[in-house]
């Protein structure tokens, strides 16, 4: 399969990046950071978002989305990478969707996937337990009680788990804790027993920390089968990390861009920076990182709409070469701005925020580099 996007694709990715510059610039994020806006996004925009079909990009039209495939959907989490969107779309339109798609009965795609699709609720996977990304280790336990189940446990690293409507929660079965299998639930936020504490990230988006006390749920908030949550957890953490991957394919890209036309600007000793070859040896060096992270993404992203049994070997592959180049181009961004890259009104800064936070979210370079060695049998 070629490496390439189609026509439709390209008029997706164009329009996302004329809609994005004028409506949600970088002085929109550090409008909310210094605001201390207590949702930490623009309901506004995200409506907009919504309004324009981005919501429903990976929704199957029987519930109300646009099947547009997730190549598309990846032209847009660019664009959104390239301006620093703060936005529900990875919580909400990555994960959460991909879980009620995969693993969700009939009556919840009904009942929830429409809504997504116009982005009238918001959901959030509340997974991670400890510092480091371990998504199948889990100590949160349910219980069955005489009119469905009970979930006790605490969450962190919950991303938008301030302004979620529902969160999907990975628990383990208190009664037979030993079996070590996942078993997902959807609950409502404001149910009695969760408490929510917001954290604010280096990058000025939301996470939280969540904690629920014998939390009721019915047989109806049971996403699949009981301990066998595991395949579907792990599909859509996939498919979130490459989704995640294209956003910070487009933060690359900017980044390095404002670097080059920085390089082009800046002079000293009276001569213009970008001439010196030892700048010109790390833009180079930069500019073919960039090359080898493009074709992972859409070559990823392509095995999500095929459906491709190479999707987790895709996914680690993927996320751990992104997040390093990403670090390194934010690095070397910073380095080459000079002091001026280190203060607050330059804007090159908010991409290196960006950077330490996506390329921890949903496992880092160690850990997907790690996880590919397991899966290829080492």
């Amino acid at each position: 399969m070629n490496l390439v996007i189609n026509e439709e694709q390209q008029m997706l990715k164009t329009s996302a990046k004329e809609f994005l510059k004028n409506r949600a610039p970088i002085e929109a994020l550090r409008k909310l950071r210094d605001s201390k806006d207590p949702k930490g996004y623009d309901p506004q925009l995200w409506k907009e978002m919504a309004e324009m079909g981005w919501a429903s990009l990976n929704i199957p039209e029987a519930y109300g989305g646009m099947d547009f495939g997730f190549v598309g959907f990846g032209q847009v989490l660019e664009e959104m990478g390239r301006t620093l969107v703060a936005s529900p779309m990875v919580s909400t339109c990555l994960v959460g969707t991909s879980i009620i798609n995969f693993g969700g009965n009939t009556m919840q795609k009904e009942n929830f996937l429409p809504r997504i699709a116009e982005g009238s609720i918001l959901l959030s996977l509340a997974s991670e337990e400890s510092n480091a990304h371990r998504p199948l280790k889990v100590s949160t336990q349910y219980s069955k009680t005489d009119d469905g189940y009970s979930i006790s446990g605490k969450k962190v690293f919950v991303l938008d788990g301030n302004v979620a409507d529902y969160f999907v929660v990975t628990t383990t079965d208190a009664s037979n804790a030993s079996a070590n299998g996942i078993t997902l639930f959807i609950v409502d936020a404001k149910s009695e027993g969760i408490t929510i504490e917001k954290k604010i990230m280096m990058d000025s988006r939301n996470a939280a920390i969540v904690t629920f006390d014998n939390v009721k749920a019915t047989e109806a908030d049971l996403i699949g089968e009981e301990g066998k949550g595991k395949k579907t957890l792990e599909k859509a953490l996939d498919i979130a990390r490459i989704g995640l991957s294209a956003e910070m394919l487009g933060s690359m890209q900017e980044a390095f861009d404002r670097t080059i036309s920085y390089l082009k600007e800046r002079k000293q000793f009276g001569v213009v920076i970008g001439t010196f070859q030892s700048l010109q040896h790390r833009a180079a060096q930069m500019y073919c990182e960039i090359q080898l992270c493009k074709s992972l993404v859409i070559k990823s992203l392509q095995a999500i709409d095929t459906d491709s049994p190479m999707l987790p070997y895709m996914a680690s592959m993927t996320k751990s070469k992104v997040g390093e180049v990403l670090q390194l181009i934010t690095n070397e961004g910073i380095q080459l701005f000079g002091g001026i890259g280190m203060t607050d009104d330059e804007e090159i800064g908010f991409f290196m925020k960006r950077a330490r936070v996506a390329q921890q979210t949903f496992g880092d370079y160690n850990y997907h580099l790690d996880r590919f060695a397991r899966l290829s049998g080492f």
